[in-house]
């Protein structure tokens, strides 16, 4: 497979639904990801840059340190795919600066083809969303940050 075709598969890949793509033919083997969490690790290396798959992840790091010493984090349940908003056209459950009150959903996690809602245990201003729409979580892990009342 020359570089120009697996340009055009990946830009494709980008733009589709598909989370993950494996193609093994003979010698040739490629595998896309678009869990952010693990393409820094699994990013073949006959990719042309994976650098544009490890930037998301840099920017998710710099976001989770709280600045004040009255900030709580509103964490992951369990492992999934986060979803910031309901569905793909609609408003994210919530923004940077907006007040959220205890109960009040922050995000979605999808976990084999499960939906759970997650809520907020704390009131309080959001001073930072610690995640990507999308992005692959693990139990505990910070999803927002939040000052509290």
């Amino acid at each position: 497979m020359e570089l120009k075709d697996i340009q055009t598969l990946m830009d494709q890949f980008e733009d589709s639904n598909v989370r993950e793509l494996k193609i093994d033919d003979g010698e040739f083997h490629l595998y896309l990801s678009k869990n952010k969490k693990n393409n820094a690790v699994s990013v073949n290396t006959e990719t042309p840059s994976p650098d544009t798959e490890v930037t998301p992840a840099k920017k998710v790091n710099e976001k989770q340190t709280p600045s004040s010493e009255n900030t709580s984090a509103v964490k992951a349940p369990i492992v999934g795919v986060v979803y910031l908003q309901a569905k793909p056209d609609q408003p994210p459950f919530i923004k940077v600066g907006e007040h959220i009150n205890t109960g009040d959903t922050v995000c979605v996690i999808e976990a084999m083809k499960m939906m759970t809602e997650v809520k907020s245990k704390i009131s309080g201003t959001v001073t930072a969303i610690n995640v990507e729409n999308e992005d692959l979580v693990e139990v505990d892990q910070p999803l927002i940050s939040v000052k509290e009342d």
